[in-house]
């Protein structure tokens, strides 16, 4: 049985939410909360960064004060004890790798950006459209049973793909969209929602 869970909002802070608190732009702000369609969203933060001749140094000026969120390192540690474990993000690379020290290097799948040499960010590749639903549905493929969780719109399609979902602190509006995902708002409450999946999937064999 094998966990597949999102990264940020759930084991980092939202990086754009960072950088953008850091540098004052409010409209970095929107994450996958707000705006369901990720090609929309990515698009968006490229012109703003490039409207306030933002570059890649100036985000990873703040990525290397970032700390994983408070309780996540001992989460993961647990989650990892009782379950093989894959990150699935919709992050890069570039943003992610340096944090993935603190968290003990944890299997991860997310993207790449498009980085030119004035360090200024052109565009991105994703690794695939709705890749985290997809690497879902490939593992269940290989008849692994799948517990997801996740915090945003861009997790929903792995929590539906999934054999059970999870939410971990959402906002309302996706609670009330998706009211049959369990809803925990703190990692002892996501520690029981994992152990009572893996007993009704277990009892469901």
């Amino acid at each position: 049985m094998l966990a597949c869970i999102d990264l940020e909002g759930v084991l980092l802070p939202e990086i754009w939410i960072k950088f953008a608190e850091k540098i004052g732009v409010e409209e970095l702000k929107l994450t996958t909360r707000d705006i369901p369609n990720y090609d929309d969203l990515m698009q968006g933060r490229i012109n703003i960064l490039k409207k306030h001749n933002l570059k890649i140094n100036d985000i990873e000026a703040v990525i290397e004060k970032l700390s994983p969120l408070e309780g996540a390192q001992d989460f993961l540690e647990w989650l990892k004890s009782e379950f093989e474990v894959i990150i699935l993000s919709d992050t890069f690379y570039e943003f992610a790798g340096p944090l993935m020290k603190q968290l003990n290097y944890p299997a991860l799948l997310c993207h790449n950006l498009i980085i030119e040499n004035n360090g200024e960010i052109s565009g991105y590749k994703l690794r695939q459209h709705d890749q985290k639903t997809k690497a879902v549905k490939a593992l269940q493929g290989l008849n692994l049973q799948v517990i997801s969780a996740g915090d945003s719109y861009n997790d929903t399609g792995m929590l539906q793909q999934a054999d059970a979902g999870i939410l971990f602190c959402p906002p309302k509006k996706l609670i009330i969209e998706f009211p049959q995902f369990p809803v925990a708002t703190d990692y002892i409450q996501f520690k029981g929602l994992f152990l009572k999946a893996r007993e009704h999937l277990i009892k469901g064999n």
